[in-house]
């Protein structure tokens, strides 16, 4: 299981997942044509591409720039908060998950927030099905939120094995 770290460190992935989104999109707005180029990384299963987006995941809620900004702000202060008040009670693989999703949610927001736009590039194909393009800020976002969940089902796993004085756990608790 991931260790805790100290509490700065997950800031510091929150940190390097925003520059890594931030420098893949900069380094795709400035090679790759918009809506016209493709460039094939495995065949056509995988492709890299360039499209504005001014909605959220698979395009939806197009035009919605100000929705997104106060939703982002809600979203990043609880999880800011969050991280803090679970820093010595949260597992690490919950803080970490939390630390990604914050990153992805500020590299997102500042795309938002400067151009009305995010830049999406990762394109991937299952036969003749095209999945929504996203970027890696999207990735990070749902890579966390797996963390979180498991961190979820870690947890409800452990509060059913017996206690250390041999009595089962309430599965109904009083209270």
């Amino acid at each position: 299981m991931l260790r805790r770290w100290p509490n700065w460190a997950y800031y510091v992935v929150a940190v390097v997942v925003f520059f890594i989104d931030y420098i893949t999109k900069k380094i795709i707005d400035q090679t790759v044509e918009l809506g016209t180029e493709t460039i094939s990384v495995i065949g056509n299963f995988f492709i890299i591409s360039h499209l504005r987006n001014k909605g959220a995941a698979f395009g939806i809620l197009q035009e919605q720039r100000i929705f997104f900004l106060i939703i982002t702000i809600v979203v990043v202060s609880g999880i800011v908060w969050y991280l803090q008040k679970s820093y010595r009670t949260g597992r690490g693989i919950l803080l970490f998950g939390l630390a990604m999703i914050l990153g992805g949610a500020v590299g997102n927001f500042l795309d938002r927030a400067l151009f009305g736009e995010v830049i999406d590039f990762l394109q991937f194909n299952f036969g003749s099905y095209t999945f929504p393009l996203f970027n890696l800020a999207d990735s990070a976002i749902c890579g966390g939120v797996i963390l979180v969940i498991l961190d979820a089902l870690l947890a409800a796993k452990e509060e059913k094995k017996p206690h250390d004085n041999g009595e089962q756990p309430n599965e109904y608790p009083v209270g």
